[in-house]
């Protein structure tokens, strides 16, 4: 049987996505945090307790394998359809026949609907009775948020289980299976792949399993044999099987932390220029995009601040944006907080703040909270002096209270110094008032409370 005549479990050529789906939870890769040991997902499988599921996640990251799985497991009948070619009277027929078969056979059926989200609100509706008295153990897989595409009844009657993209180690070991395994994979076909190449199907395959598979056969269909039989996917071969051009970047080596590097310096530089230079780097080698989002929403607050507070918003917006679109379109968005937070004014003073006042904690412990400032939920607080004295800012002249709220031992302590940059500079005016007259309020209560003690020793 040559590479192009594999044939299918269901008969024709089978895809090799198809073909090397896994039979069981041991051959199962990736989703570790759900079927490692001891994980709950594993914890039910294993002892054939499963309830009615939603499965989360990102194409190619096992949804439909796993439920294939889980039946097979527990040797619950299963059945599957997608919700973009099947309607409710499709449903109908299927409930019926799950009836039958525990009626009948003692047998639960597994119901996996495929794009769950495609359903509408009535056609959702249509499972609650069934998975309520338990005729189908229903499992539902989408790539969207089911908080906002499920229906909240439904979802009250399953529980929602988040798969991640695979990483490239998990794509790594379903790669070489499939050059390894003889009957359902490529094994029998003496394709060899060359490291780069292997790690290049990897990295563009972006988590998806179904991508590299597909890729990888793509891949050893467009060369030829050599004289020993051998077909060789070398780099260029695995560069025109996915059509992307390999970048030198080693996700887990120095190249990725140079380039990161080189992105946020060019941020804090004021570069939008070299900015995008290395953001686009960083997307054509493969980086996650979720990654870059949270180094530039960890940047806004770092290194932008008060100075231009809109641009932490501008980044979780973005991170909010890409996450929603996903990629190639969440490029777009990348790029305009990365724009926006190079051209920004700059302040580190949160962030040094915050330092200042961790070593301050490490370095005196946990001092006691002023008696005014103190919750007094009980009448014994209460008698004991906790929330005694507190002044309501709003009931304030300007809405401000000169009132202590640091721990006595570090009066007049400093953590957030604003610069002269942007919405800082007024804080900074602001702040300076402030601190001004809590100082001269402190002044006043020592001065007074000396005064009060010298009467009572005149009076002893």
């Amino acid at each position: 049987m040559s590479l192009f005549e594999t044939v299918g479990p269901g008969g024709g050529a089978a895809p090799l996505a198809d073909r090397m789906r896994p039979e069981s939870l041991e051959e199962f890769v990736g989703q570790e945090h759900l079927l490692g040991p001891g994980k709950i997902l594993r914890k039910v499988v294993e002892v054939r307790q499963v309830p009615s599921l939603v499965f989360w996640g990102p194409p190619g990251s096992g949804k439909t394998t796993l439920a294939r799985v889980i039946a097979r497991h527990t040797g619950h009948h299963f059945v599957s359809f997608s919700a973009v070619l099947s309607g409710v009277k499709e449903v109908r027929r299927i409930i019926k026949e799950a009836g039958d078969q525990l009626r009948f056979q003692g047998r639960r059926t597994i119901l996996f609907v495929d794009e769950i989200h495609r359903f509408n609100k009535a056609q959702q509706d249509s499972f609650l009775p069934h998975v309520e008295r338990g005729t189908i153990i229903l499992i539902g897989a989408t790539t969207e948020n089911p908080s906002f595409e499920v229906i909240s009844a439904l979802l009250s009657r399953c529980r929602v289980v988040t798969l991640e993209p695979l990483t490239d180690q998990n794509l790594r070991v379903i790669l070489q299976r499939a050059l390894s395994d003889p009957e359902r994979g490529l094994g029998a076909a003496n394709v060899q792949v060359e490291p780069e190449a292997l790690e290049h199907l990897c990295t563009f395959s972006h988590g998806d399993a179904r991508v590299a598979l597909n890729a990888l056969e793509v891949a050893a269909q467009s060369v030829a044999p050599d004289d020993g039989g051998a077909r060789m996917v070398s780099l260029e071969v695995a560069e025109e099987a996915v059509q992307r051009k390999s970048i030198l970047y080693d996700k887990a080596g120095e190249e990725h932390y140079n380039v990161v590097s080189a992105f946020i310096k060019s941020m804090r530089g004021s570069d939008p220029d070299a900015a995008l230079y290395y953001l686009a780097r960083m997307i054509e080698a493969g980086e996650d995009p979720m990654f870059i989002a949270r180094r530039m929403v960890i940047f806004a607050a770092e290194d932008v601040s008060n100075a231009d507070p809109n641009g932490l918003q501008v980044a979780v917006s973005a991170m909010q944006a890409v996450h929603f679109v996903g990629m190639p379109e969440g490029r777009i968005p990348l790029a305009q907080a990365a724009t926006y937070l190079s051209c920004a004014l700059k302040s580190n003073a949160s962030y040094m703040g915050i330092c200042r006042a961790l070593e301050d904690v490490g370095r005196l412990g946990p001092l006691p909270v002023p008696l005014a400032i103190r919750n007094a939920p009980t009448r014994l607080m209460k008698d004991l002096g906790y929330h005694a004295g507190y002044e309501y800012a709003h009931d304030m002249e300007d809405r401000f209270t000169d009132q202590a709220h640091l721990p006595e031992k570090l009066e007049g302590r400093v953590y957030y110094e604003p610069t002269d940059q942007g919405h800082e500079k007024r804080f900074g005016e602001r702040l300076s008032q402030w601190r001004r007259r809590r100082r001269e309020r402190r002044i006043r209560e020592r001065s007074q409370k000396k005064k009060g003690e010298s009467k009572s020793g005149d009076r002893d």
